[in-house]
Parts: C-alpha cells; structure tokens; sequence
C-alpha cells in the first residue's frame, strides 16, 4: 500500500508547483484527502505518510472511521464532513465532525449549533454555494449568500469559516479559473464583516490548478490519493 505514500507524495507536488506558479506559498493550501468508501487501513496508510485532514460525504461510514481512530489512540485527525446533509443526520456531524462543509439553509445550521456538544469547540462550517447553478447539486445562489453568512456567523455553535463549492466539470483552464475566482471574490466580500471566514474550499483533482491560482485555500483530492472508489462495497 505504499502507493497511497506515493500519490500523496505526487499530490503535495502538484500543489506546490501551482502555488509556486502564481506567488502563493504552498503551506497556505490545505490538502484534505477524501476517504469516502475507502477502509480504515488506507486512511492509516495515509497518516503514515504525514496525512491529518479527512473528508467524508457519509455521515455514518465517517463516524465510524472517527470512533475507529480514536480508540487507536489518533487523537491529532480533523475530520471534515463534505457530503449533503439531511436534517435527520445533523447531530451525528455535530457531535463528531470538527467541519462541515455543506451548510447550505438556516435549518441546518440551527440544527448543527443546538446539538454541539459543549464540551466541543465550535463546529467549524462552511456555506456552500452552487456556482454553478446546477439543479443536481447542493447550495445557494450567490445572491443568497450575505443574508445566510451573517444568519450563520450568530449561532453561537458553529465559527463561520468560510465557503464551498463544487463547479460543473469544465476542461478549459480558463473557465475553470473564472469560476474560482468568482468563488475568492465571494469569499472577500464576506470577510469585511465575518473576519473568520479565512476558507475557500474548492479544487479537484481536475480543477486544482485554477483553484489554486485563483485563492483556493483547501483542495479536496480523493481518486489521486486512494485510487478508484468501489461504491457497491457500501
């Protein structure tokens, strides 16, 4: 399995080359590795190699890897819940998730402050927008987006760090990088008032490059890392 080494290896290779390339230091980009359906001995591969953030889109199967590593002993992982949440599931996240990066109505948000525990820290959460403006996918309009930051940044559960997004696929570089930068512009007009919001969540293992060059604080990289995903498995 020391290829989740390598590809990690490779990953931090890339990320450096794009920060460099567009005069960002490469420390200021987050490498958030995507373990959904992917079993607990890889993840331990990939904290061999030096890997602390995790994301996970199921709410179960990610509880289940964070009781699993803790009762190793792994006290040092954050772990960041990427997937679309159902209300009936927000007190799981709550309760063990150090981020979420989906909130995308007041509901949730609510939901997620009222049930932290309060010997936790503040959930640390983010809003997603849908950019794109896809029927498919989660999250608000930009348009939405001061009302609901300042509706989130007064729950006294959560710290509003920032925004989220998950562009339609695009080939061309430049489209890409007009996308994410609408995403940092976003994110700029939000933090006059809500100086937490320090977080851009955005850029694949397609889309890293523009991502990056254009503000992209934490990349969410899953097949480069740990290969292929088996969905049946679930």
């Amino acid at each position: 399995m020391n290829h989740i080494a390598d590809n990690l290896a490779q990953v931090h290779q890339r990320i450096s080359a794009a920060a460099q390339r567009c005069g960002r230091a490469p420390e200021d980009v987050t490498l958030l590795a995507v373990s959904k359906t992917k079993p607990a001995s890889d993840i331990e591969h990939a904290i061999a190699a030096g890997q602390r953030a995790f994301g996970e889109n199921y709410v179960q199967e990610g509880v289940d890897k964070i009781r699993y590593f803790q009762q190793q002993g792994q006290q040092d992982l954050v772990w960041h819940f990427i997937g679309p949440l159902q209300s009936n599931k927000s007190r799981l996240v709550a309760e063990h998730f150090d981020w979420c990066h989906t909130v995308d109505r007041l509901k949730i948000a609510t939901r997620l402050s009222e049930q932290r525990p309060a010997g936790m820290p503040p959930l640390n959460v983010l809003i997603q927008i849908n950019i794109s403006d896809e029927s498919s996918k989660s999250g608000i309009a930009l348009s939405e987006l001061d009302a609901l930051a300042d509706q989130v940044a007064a729950l006294p559960g959560l710290v509003l760090r920032g925004l989220m997004a998950i562009p339609a696929p695009e080939p061309d570089y430049q489209r890409q990088f007009a996308v994410a930068s609408q995403m940092a512009q976003a994110l700029q007009g939000i933090q006059a008032r809500h100086p937490s919001a320090d977080t851009l969540s955005l850029g694949m293992t397609d889309d890293m490059d523009a991502a990056i060059a254009a503000g992209s604080t934490m990349v969410r990289i899953g097949t480069a890392i740990f290969g292929a995903r088996n969905y049946a498995a679930r």
